[in-house]
């Protein structure tokens, strides 16, 4: 007997548990899948225990950094088991309270399984306990996630590697961690390591860091870094590795100064993240993917098939939560609100959480020009905030991008303390469609990191 639903949602991540909720909150009867942990990876391996880690870094960090601001310390240790405990503490809090909600929500079911689909609207979910259930439905949600992926390296199969997950698993800080990738997940971990007490080298194969960045952003972060004792290797690329008698890790790797060996006791994959379609057989449905496995959608987010939807990281894009989560809503505006909201010409902020922070919003410099605007450029070190040199973290810099005919603003990029909170503001004043005057000549509090945005944008080119 097949059990029909008006709604399935398979995945409970950031789009899909508010999704599932919503919908039987609107009287649809409702099952939501999860295969794993419910509250997805942001959750479970992502933003809340990266972030907690993070914190834990920066106190070591600044123990080790006391003397500077006229504190006397002593020598500083970490205890990986205790960063770890804290980790897992916050992540089960976090996990449970979804689970509840979930549970004790009326008109919703909650299945722990694998799904896979049989045909356009039918599934065939395989339950923890091995027994399997047939369900259709009128509307399908798909919401399964990326994971870490690997990298075409010669010999990688064959030695122990971390990933995002694993690495935070570790009881130990490593003695010298090497990191493939210099995307935005290869430097939080990179630099949260390095505080941590390891030696650690990042190889990136391309001309630069965080790539979608503008070249002087990118070697701002790479500076930083490099300040931070981390070995940055720019356009490397790994040819193979090995494991030694010991245990060690050896990479070889190709750069512009010809081949070198890596020595290591762990290597971290960042290399990317495939989208969880796999097992999805979604050929059964006749929904389409890209080339990468990742769900095709419109901008109302429906795949070719009707009445079958996609959120989330597994319909590619940019990969963070709060996408997700504004997918949901668009979702919601639509199917239950009646709306036409669209995921066209939205702006998409994000925040890299190395120290200080990268915080980016709409267009880059680079985009700019690529596109044909007339702009101006506003740029201006963090050395010149007045807040960032009380606070003695004055590396950095912030740059925005400025319409020439509207003074509207295009985007920016604010690397610096709370670097994520001054972009954000930033980007109340785009979503107002302020001229960057309105910012330029505004009040703001002193001193306060805000107050950072009337020097910026009296930078503007003329």
């Amino acid at each position: 007997m097949k059990q029909h639903y008006d709604a399935v949602v398979i995945g409970s991540g950031q789009g899909g548990n508010p999704l599932a909720g919503a919908l039987a909150g609107s009287g649809r009867k409702t099952a939501v899948i999860e295969r794993e942990h419910v509250g997805g990876t942001c959750v479970n391996e992502g933003c809340t225990p990266t972030k907690t880690m993070v914190a834990s870094a920066k106190v070591a960090y600044l123990d080790r950094r006391s003397a500077d601001y006229g504190v006397q310390n002593g020598p500083v240790s970490v205890d990986m088991m205790e960063v770890r405990r804290r980790k897992r503490d916050i992540v089960e809090s976090f996990r449970a309270g979804s689970e509840q909600r979930l549970e004790y929500t009326e008109n919703l079911d909650l299945l722990r399984g694998e799904a896979r689909f049989t045909g356009p609207k039918e599934l065939e979910v395989r339950l923890g306990g091995g027994e399997t259930v047939q369900l259709t439905a009128e509307n399908v949600f798909i919401n399964v996630g990326a994971r870490p992926g690997g990298a075409p390296v010669d010999g990688l199969d064959a030695v122990p590697t971390l990933d995002s997950t694993t690495v935070m698993e570790l009881e130990e800080v490593p003695q010298r961690l090497l990191v493939l990738g210099g995307g935005y997940v290869g430097l939080e971990f990179a630099q949260m390591f390095r505080r941590f007490g390891s030696e650690v080298t990042v190889v990136q194969r391309g001309p630069q860091l965080l790539s979608r960045e503008d070249a002087d952003v990118a070697e701002a972060v790479a500076e930083i870094l490099r300040q931070d004792g981390i070995e940055v290797l720019l356009r490397t690329e790994a040819q193979s590795v090995r494991q030694d008698e010991s245990g060690g890790i050896q990479l070889t790797v190709s750069g512009p100064d010809g081949e070198r060996a890596l020595s290591g006791s762990h290597l971290l994959v960042a290399a990317g993240r495939p989208p969880n379609t796999d097992l999805l057989n979604l050929e059964a449905a006749g929904v389409e993917t890209d080339e990468r496995g990742q769900v095709k959608v419109n901008e109302r987010l429906e795949t070719n098939v009707e009445g079958v939807y996609a959120l989330g990281d597994v319909k590619g894009g940019p990969a963070f939560t709060h996408v997700s989560y504004d997918d949901y809503r668009i979702i919601e505006a639509n199917l239950l609100n009646g709306g036409d909201a669209s995921i066209a010409d939205r702006l998409v902020p994000y925040t890299v959480f190395i120290d200080p922070q990268l915080g980016r919003v709409g267009l880059s410099e680079t985009e700019a020009r690529e596109r044909g605007h007339d702009i101006r450029v506003a740029k201006m070190p963090m050395s010149y905030v007045a807040r960032a040199l009380e606070t003695d973290e004055s590396r950095g810099m912030m740059k925005a991008v400025v319409d020439a005919g509207t003074g509207e603003i295009l985007g920016c990029a604010v690397l610096g303390i709370e670097g994520g909170e001054i972009m954000a503001m930033i980007q109340i004043a785009m979503m107002g469609k302020l001229p960057y005057t309105a910012l330029r000549d505004g009040m703001f509090a002193h001193p306060t990191l805000a107050e950072s945005l009337n020097s910026l944008f009296a930078t503007v080119e003329g």
